[in-house]
């Protein structure tokens, strides 16, 4: 698909130095640095540059609805960008567990992902990356993980630990033992072998990430850690080149983190709930003293957008910080030095919001009309 050649004029500009009612150009993908191709009179509209969506897995639902439904991952991950779109989002990171969790988290389940998502390039509109979230304890996995990394070029790796130690070690079952066994295939015995068997390994872990980390950096990949309770274990982390903090539990790990120059990322719905469903520092409080680099759309794409306008809201930052902290703050966690702003140069990444509903009108992405509703759509063909 071509990318098109536009002048919007009369809307409403986040640039890098705040709002304009400047008119934005985009030529040739990427936005110009003088007027081109035709005029759209866009008043009663706002541009926003597209959101980048640094961790999110509503993806799920597209792939896998029931078990069983969904026999073509290729169909399914046309779906999902279609959400994402929908959503506003022009660059999304879709985060794929490989864990001993099995089901939608299984290593079998991974692979099958990454298929659909290399397989399915053709006519895609939107930018889609894949994350692997590695539950460190499954040590008989680490070559296996390295190889799909390289084999589908994977540039995020996340560190995760699901494995309900506390329990494990004091012989007691985990909560929804049978719930969980279930959506992994397994009776809720094997199950739970597994699990011991794993938390019985932990003293080799430390040692395997110490070997296992240079090798994913050596392969181009940034590093993650996920769920960070302690400011110790997010040094621990930090030592391993893992300088991206995942949803940090508490406001301690979080300062931790800034102090030392890491990024930390939070999720939108923790904002959209006003607190975290597991009772962790908030995503409010770590916004309003500066603590946070990026929002994420975790399980709800629609949340990334709809969090900056509830932030701004409450009175928790401007609308210029919170909308940087879906656009800007994440490319640049990502390395993405060729989006997140809208100067010229930068891909022709944009969001239209009409300004009377707060719909999305428009949704163009590195020039290419990915979706166009409405007025909005009537002025551009008309």
């Amino acid at each position: 698909m071509t990318a098109i050649d536009l002048t919007f004029e009369g809307a409403e500009v986040l640039l890098p130095g705040g709002f304009s009612d400047a008119a934005l150009a985009l030529a040739e993908g990427v936005i110009a640095d003088a007027p081109t191709g035709k005029r759209v009179d866009a008043r009663g509209f706002r541009i926003l540059p597209g959101i980048v969506d640094i961790h999110g897995d509503g993806f799920e639902k597209h792939l896998a609805p029931r078990r069983g439904a969904m026999t073509d991952m290729v169909s399914g991950m046309a779906a999902a960008e279609a959400d994402l779109i929908a959503s506003g989002i022009t660059t999304a990171v879709m985060a794929q567990f490989y864990s001993w969790e099995g089901g939608l988290r299984s290593p079998e389940f991974a692979r099958k992902f990454l298929d659909a998502l290399d397989r399915g390039t053709e006519g895609r509109l939107i930018d889609l990356h894949a994350q692997l979230r590695f539950e460190t304890h499954m040590l008989d996995d680490y070559d296996a993980v390295l190889d799909l990394v390289r084999q589908y070029a994977i540039r995020y790796v996340v560190f995760n630990d699901h494995l309900p130690h506390k329990r494990l070690d004091e012989g007691r079952k985990p909560p929804r033992l049978t719930g969980t066994a279930l959506k992994s295939g397994r009776s809720p015995e094997a199950h739970l072998k597994l699990m011991q068997d794993l938390h019985g390994r932990s003293d080799e872990v430390a040692g395997a990430l110490l070997a296992f980390a240079p090798r994913l950096a050596e392969a181009g990949c940034r590093i993650g850690s996920h769920d960070d309770n302690d400011p110790a274990q997010r040094s621990w982390f930090r030592a391993l080149g893992a300088r991206i903090s995942e949803f940090p539990e508490t406001r301690a790990v979080a300062e931790a983190a800034r102090t030392a120059g890491d990024a930390v990322i939070m999720g939108a719905p923790n904002v959209m709930r006003r607190g975290s469903h597991a009772g962790n520092v908030s995503a409010d409080e770590l916004i309003a003293d500066g603590l946070c680099d990026a929002l994420a759309s975790d399980y709800h794409y629609a949340a990334v957008r709809l969090a900056v306008r509830e932030l701004v809201t409450r009175g928790m930052c401007s609308f210029e910080t919170g909308w940087s902290l879906v656009s800007a703050g994440p490319a640049r966690i990502l390395g993405l030095t060729d989006r997140g702003t809208l100067k010229p140069g930068q891909r022709a990444d944009i969001l239209v919001e009409d300004l009377r509903t707060g719909r999305i009108a428009a949704v163009i992405a590195a020039g290419r009309i990915a979706h166009m509703q409405g007025d909005f759509a009537a002025r551009v063909v008309g």
